[in-house]
């Protein structure tokens, strides 16, 4: 076995981030957070453009959440957050400012720390800094389609979840022109909830309630957190989806998840929660102001 000369480095070496006491870092929260797959792959893109900053996963209880990101606001190498379940909505109160998308789904993934002008930094409170919350994760999922080669204009589409990452892709998918969109969720309130918040701001849009038995739609998406483990049910049945049908995962703890398994074994289209991650990177880089 042979060695490297000291000054190559290994293939290896190349796709990770050196550290140092100027790179900037950005926190991850999950609870739990074994399932993330975020940090491997934008530190990858941060080694590939040179870029000095690392995402770090950090498990925080939802009950931890307000003291530790009142904690990491004070440390003066971070750059922000990426937040996911269950913090997505709840880390809205945190934030001093909330761009459109946040506001609009009421929930966010991404936290830009900025520093404060004079005037703003008492009312801050959080060492001078602000708290800028952000939703990516429809337009992240809707990039991931597109990039695909999947058209959204007019589609029939159901989805499955009305949390956090299930509002954000519920509007961004009536944004971009989808025909119609029938919300189930567990919780048939919070459906109710989803479907009444999309009628007023697309009231031309078709948007239902729907059952976890779908027919009748060419994309089928699961934005619940079933199937991050192998012995989850399943989201939703797919024997009634028509067989032209596309079905979609925003889990991304498993390539072929129980859910993609079943769409598979039934001969449909399928389309990996990767794809949904792929297309955010980009965006959370500008929004982070990493150069």
């Amino acid at each position: 076995m042979s060695l490297a000369g000291a000054g190559e480095r290994s293939a290896h070496d190349m796709a990770s981030p050196i550290i140092n006491g100027h790179t900037r870092v950005i926190g991850i929260l999950a609870d739990p957070i074994g399932h993330v797959r975020t940090p491997q792959a934008f530190n990858a893109l941060m080694a590939s453009k040179a870029i000095n900053a690392v995402v770090v996963p950090l498990q925080v209880a939802p009950a931890d959440l307000a003291s530790v990101v009142a904690a990491l606001a004070r440390v003066r190498s971070m750059a922000g957050l990426i937040v996911t379940i269950p913090h997505k909505e709840s880390i809205l109160s945190l934030c001093h400012e909330l761009t459109d998308a946040a506001r609009q789904v009421g929930a966010v993934n991404i936290v830009r720390f900025d520093a404060a002008e004079a005037g703003q930094a008492e009312a801050s409170g959080e060492a001078g800094m602000r708290l800028v919350g952000s939703n990516l994760d429809g337009e992240g999922f809707v990039g991931g389609l597109l990039a695909q080669g999947h058209a959204l204009v007019g589609r029939r589409v159901y989805l499955a979840g009305a949390g956090g990452a299930g509002k954000a892709i519920a509007h961004a998918l009536a944004a971009h022109g989808a025909g119609a969109i029938g919300v189930y969720n567990r919780s048939a309130e919070r459906a109710g909830h989803l479907v009444a918040e999309l009628r007023r701001y697309y009231p031309q849009l078709d948007v239902h309630v729907a059952t976890a038995h779908p027919a009748h739609y060419t994309l089928a998406i699961n934005s619940t957190s079933l199937g991050l483990n192998p012995d989850d049910a399943l989201p939703f049945a797919v024997e009634g989806l028509p067989t032209d049908a596309l079905v979609a995962e925003a889990v991304m703890k498993v390539e072929l998840t129980p859910l993609l398994a079943a769409a598979q074994r039934r001969g449909l289209a399928l389309h990996f929660g990767r794809y949904m991650m792929q297309a955010q990177l980009e965006s959370m880089k500008q929004f982070l102001g990493l150069r």
